[in-house]
């Protein structure tokens, strides 16, 4: 069965290493900060400019003057800081995020990603997008495996504008998580109830298979 969007943000909060600086993009990725192990420190950037969010606010405690990138109303941890957005993007281009977790329209086997820009359609734009993807240290995309027409998201080659090139480490989709490397679609790990036969069937691009998939946990 393929995952929930919540269910992608918990498996994508495997990723996370102890003092580890992190930048979460709008949608699927925003929902990583409700799934950070309590044993774990982690200081989740966010380009308007704090470091230190926590997880969405309940109604009791939200501050309407404390957003993401996505103008959501957020909390900040212990030790938060605040500063103005030319800060925030000097940290990322200076090379100081260690993970980005990004959505994205398409992504293909030579890791090249398409997130920003759909010809003919109204999308909110760019946003830090491609300074991440040319400063963080490590990138995963978190999207749907394919479109609601059933199209492939995981490509030969992208067909839409590119925000980066040759930039994504690993994709995690709601039916399985993937590496990218040598010019190809790596399949490390299938959603709970998902064939590998599904997703191969829904993978346009180059996808190596190994003898056994496990499945993952969520």
């Amino acid at each position: 069965m393929a995952l929930s969007r919540d269910q992608i943000a918990m498996r994508v909060a495997q990723e996370l290493q102890d003092g580890y600086y992190v930048n979460l993009g709008i949608g699927i990725p925003t929902l990583v900060s409700n799934y950070v192990p309590t044993d774990m420190e982690v200081m989740l950037q966010s380009e308007n400019g704090l470091l230190g969010m926590g997880p969405y606010p309940t109604e009791e405690n939200v501050d309407a003057d404390m957003i993401n990138a996505g103008k959501e109303t957020v909390t900040a941890v212990t030790g938060a800081s605040i500063f103005s957005s030319a800060e925030s993007f000097a940290m990322i281009r200076g090379g100081h995020v260690d993970l980005t977790v990004l959505g994205a329209f398409e992504v293909d086997q030579n890791g090249n990603i398409a997130s920003y820009m759909i010809p003919g359609k109204l999308v909110k734009g760019m946003g830090g997008a491609m300074d991440l993807v040319a400063g963080a240290q490590n990138i995963v995309v978190t999207m749907t495996h394919a479109d609601k027409r059933g199209n492939s998201k995981l490509l030969e080659s992208c067909t839409l504008p590119l925000t980066g090139v040759d930039c994504i480490n690993k994709v995690v989709t709601d039916l399985a998580v993937m590496s990218i490397k040598d010019g190809s679609f790596h399949l490390l790990e299938r959603a709970p109830g998902v064939s590998v036969e599904e997703i191969i069937e829904k993978t346009a691009g180059k996808l190596v298979v190994p003898d056994h998939v496990p499945e993952m946990k969520v």
